[in-house]
């Protein structure tokens, strides 16, 4: 076949973007890194971030710039992670609510979780714990399922929003244990928690890493974690599955997400570097402190993730009418 002029160049353009796009992926990354963090600054998956960031800029041998984008439940963020541009130069930190939650809750989503992200790896994942009051006279999971089976709708939960780790772990309790109780959401976690100590709420499920702190300094008393297991740092705590409600797991989960078509070469780069910066003895030491069970594994490890909690509470938001403020 005698090729034309035109014919030719085609090929030749064709050819030297091929070369050009694996080149880029050899040299990745050759310039900074975006890290976009769909909450405000100095809260958990701000802290998680940075300290990420500083351990795999050494990795990577470039600076990774963490820019917080808040706003909408962690919508915000995520959605400019999706139409970002797929070179690995913009990635961010995943979370549980925007990855799993937010497209049943909210229902509009402006980005699909499945389809305009890439996951690269899981960081950490830890579970929640139940809180009351020290005066209050619930000591037990019992205690409060038999008050609240006695007056049904009349105990109170504090949360830090709608749709929130905090709402649902208390729907996927209620749901499992056959009662009802109010839900009280506040602009944010630590005033539900400060309102909790005031004595205003009757109960919160927190994160571990909030919680700690308040438990060991008396302010608060633990009934249990959400955890399988029972945690290293309440090991005379029980777990909902020991107290008889083995469904009532929550783990609140993170991890790195970059813009759906990223090569796989740059997303495996970055799955290593993030897998090196975990080895990290002291982070791993401050992830375990806090209650956290430790991430890594592969991209597929965390797409399945990410997959069947999307799942499971979809059916908690779902059976719960749970609609966003």
């Amino acid at each position: 076949m005698k090729m034309t002029p035109f014919f030719i160049t085609a090929i030749i353009s064709t050819t030297l973007a091929t070369i050009g796009a694996v080149s880029a992926q050899t040299n990745y990354p050759n310039k900074s890194i975006n890290l976009i963090v769909p909450y405000g600054a100095g809260g958990s998956a701000d802290s998680r971030s940075r300290q990420l960031a500083q351990k795999m800029s050494v990795i990577l041998k470039q600076p990774i710039i963490v820019d917080n984008k808040p706003g909408a439940g962690g919508n915000i963020g995520t959605e400019f992670v999706s139409r970002a541009a797929p070179d690995g130069y913009t990635i961010g930190m995943g979370n549980f609510a925007p990855l799993a939650v937010n497209k049943t809750l909210f229902g509009n989503l402006r980005y699909d979780p499945e389809t305009d992200l890439s996951p690269i790896i899981l960081i950490e994942k830890g579970p929640l714990i139940l809180v009351v009051n020290p005066n209050s006279q619930y000591k037990t999971i019992q205690d409060i399922v038999a008050a609240a089976k006695a007056k049904p709708g009349t105990l109170t939960f504090s949360s830090g929003g709608i749709g929130g780790s905090h709402q649902l772990s208390a729907e996927l309790f209620m749901q499992n244990a056959g009662i009802q109780m109010i839900h009280v959401p506040y602009k944010s976690g630590s005033a539900g928690l400060t309102d909790l100590m005031a004595g205003n709420v009757d109960m919160m499920f927190d994160q571990m890493y909030s919680a700690v702190p308040s438990i060991r300094a008396d302010k608060l008393r633990p009934i249990a974690t959400t955890s399988k297991k029972r945690s290293p740092l309440f090991p005379n705590l029980p777990s909902f599955a020991e107290a008889g409600f083995p469904k009532v797991e929550v783990l609140n989960w993170q991890g790195f997400i970059a813009p759906s078509k990223t090569p796989k070469a740059i997303i495996e780069k970055l799955n290593a570097a993030a897998n090196e910066a975990l080895k990290d003895p002291q982070l791993r030491e401050l992830m375990l402190s806090q209650g956290n069970e430790i991430g890594g594994g592969t991209p597929a490890d965390f797409a399945a993730l990410i997959k069947s909690e999307a799942a499971k509470w979809s059916a908690v938001v779902n059976a719960g009418n749970i609609k966003p403020e």
